[in-house]
């Protein structure tokens, strides 16, 4: 099949789809017991991201369950900050623990030379994938690969792990925005080489996850999420013009408008508290959403999930979209509601 005839990339190159592409945010996780049979083989959550046969094996899982319109690269946003040499560990319980970078100190220890090296594992696992999509006949399923947003990378190392309201980020962007500023353009460039090594393993779409740039004040936004973003995306045309790139700038409310119409993504991905009908309004017909179906109704299953699924097939029917949910998979998601969803999608 022609790389634009993939529903997923003629939706994103301009061309409505019906019914339309459908993928999960973490989709390669917890919820499949042979996700589940892998992870038990490899107790470290970085060496799993680092082990391109076990991490291709696990990106395509789903693909082979549920026949997804895109596989999405498995790894994780914390893998940019490890390979500029910051520290990182998962920690049961408690997830994602880093050293707190609180001053210049810490910037300047972040070493991009480091970075091609380190995340060498992680294109061969792009290039194992594409390689089994191909060879297993999933012709009409996109490859994306990925990158956690700057400001949400850095909310990560500022604080050392994760926060209600990453007040220290907050604060530092306010009390000293050089070096937050410096932060900021460290991982701008880092996100830029790492995706374009993804796109040049093989990537055919590209997506910055963005998880908590709701928590800012609409000034700062505008500075560390609508322009870093926008710094990001036209980097990324020029080096990879046939690249399209997502955004999903999570919790972003109203701004959401601004986020699309300045960044320059050809997607927006829509959070489970945005009316999706509205959003796709606010952003205009040049740009594609997608969304927002929420996690939770897909742990509900039966009536709801069927009712929840309509609600945005009809407020979006002919329009651009990209069905996801407006946040990641559950660990509890029953495997049959998931099959359930992608049936009712289909038979739109």
């Amino acid at each position: 099949m022609d790389a634009f005839s993939k529903p997923l990339l003629m939706v994103l190159n301009g061309t409505p789809v019906w019914p339309p592409p459908l993928w999960l945010m973490r989709q390669a996780g917890r919820y499949l017991p042979e996700y589940r049979a892998i992870r038990a083989e490899v107790p470290d959550f970085i060496a799993l991201c680092r082990d391109p046969v076990r991490a291709a094996e696990v990106t395509l899982q789903p693909i082979r369950r549920f026949g997804f319109d895109a596989a999405i690269l498995f790894s994780d946003i914390l893998i940019l900050p490890w390979a500029l040499g910051h520290g990182l560990a998962f920690k049961e319980g408690e997830g994602p623990v880093l050293p707190k970078l609180r001053d210049a100190a810490g910037v300047a220890a972040l070493d991009p030379a480091k970075m091609a090296s380190a995340v060498a594992p992680v294109m061969e696992t792009v290039r194992r994938v594409r390689a089994g999509l191909a060879a297993e006949g999933f012709d009409h399923t996109a490859l994306i690969g990925f990158a956690g947003a700057p400001f949400t990378v850095a909310c990560y190392m500022v604080e050392g792990g994760g926060s209600r309201d990453f007040a220290a980020t907050r604060s530092m962007a306010y009390s000293d925005p050089t070096l937050f500023g410096a932060l900021m353009d460290v991982l701008v460039e880092a996100t830029v080489g790492y995706l374009s090594a993804q796109a040049d393993a093989g990537a055919e779409v590209l997506m910055l996850f963005d998880s908590w740039a709701g928590v800012l004040a609409p000034s700062l936004f505008r500075t560390h999420v609508v322009a870093a973003t926008a710094r990001i995306v036209e980097q990324m045309k020029r080096l990879h013009p046939a690249v399209p790139v997502i955004g999903f700038p999570r919790l972003a409310g109203l701004m959401v408008a601004e986020y699309a119409a300045q960044t320059g993504v050809d997607a927006v991905g829509m959070d489970t508290g945005m009316d999706l009908t509205k959003a796709a309004s606010m952003v205009g017909e040049g740009v594609a959403v997608q969304g927002n179906l929420d996690p939770m109704a897909l742990v509900a299953g039966g009536s709801a999930l069927q009712a929840a699924t309509a609600d945005i097939l009809i407020g979006l029917r002919g329009k651009r979209l990209i069905f996801n949910l407006g946040h990641g998979i559950v660990p509890q998601t029953p495997p049959a509601h998931v099959a359930a969803l992608v049936e009712q999608v289909r038979a739109t």
